[in-house]
């Protein structure tokens, strides 16, 4: 075979490897890359050929289901009720839908700000029950310092631009506007 065609040794789609045309199991080196240099050696009765010993990948441990995120737990004991087992989610979850309400309803003037900022806080809120907690239950999606730092600068941006917002925005950050000037003109 030539370089490059599947099956040769280097090949990321080496599903070909094993006994050659000739019959001879293919084995470079002491360790062959690749499943099939390992099953070429067993088809021969487990015997090296020219002089390589074959090369046997432990055996995996066996993996029965997707491992639990850190700290992914019920927040209560089993026998509480389902809304009291994930109060964290339920929490952010319902200041993110207070914020959403808020927007929604545009009862009074700022009412986009005010809502956003509530989003936004939301985020940030899940972000500290994530950290001082030691189970969050559905709260928790990834590695602690993951969903951390994700729910922290997601949650920290979204506030920054909501006191940005124009008209009249509560805060003003020069080099921003320079930059978001330079975008729209």
């Amino acid at each position: 075979m030539t370089p490059g065609t599947p099956g040769t040794a280097g090949t990321p789609d080496g599903a070909a490897d094993g006994p050659s045309q000739n019959g001879s199991a293919r084995a470079s080196g002491s360790r062959a890359s690749g499943s099939g240099a390992a099953a070429g050696g067993a088809s021969n009765g487990g015997a090296s050929t020219g002089g390589a010993t074959a090369w046997k990948r432990p055996a995996p441990s066996l993996t029965t289901d997707t491992a639990r995120p850190e700290g992914g737990g019920r927040a209560a004991p089993g026998d509480a009720p389902a809304p009291a087992r994930q109060w964290p989610l339920l929490t952010v979850l319902g200041l993110a839908g207070l914020g959403l309400l808020v927007v929604g309803t545009d009862a009074f003037w700022q009412s986009f700000r005010i809502g956003t900022m509530l989003v936004g806080a939301a985020l940030l809120v899940g972000a500290v029950l994530r950290r001082v907690l030691p189970s969050v239950g559905m709260l928790a999606v990834r590695s602690r310092f993951t969903d951390m730092i994700t729910y922290g600068v997601m949650g920290g941006l979204i506030v920054l631009l909501a006191l940005m917002v124009q008209p009249a925005p509560w805060l003003k950050i020069p080099f921003l506007e320079d930059v978001l000037h330079l975008t729209v003109t």
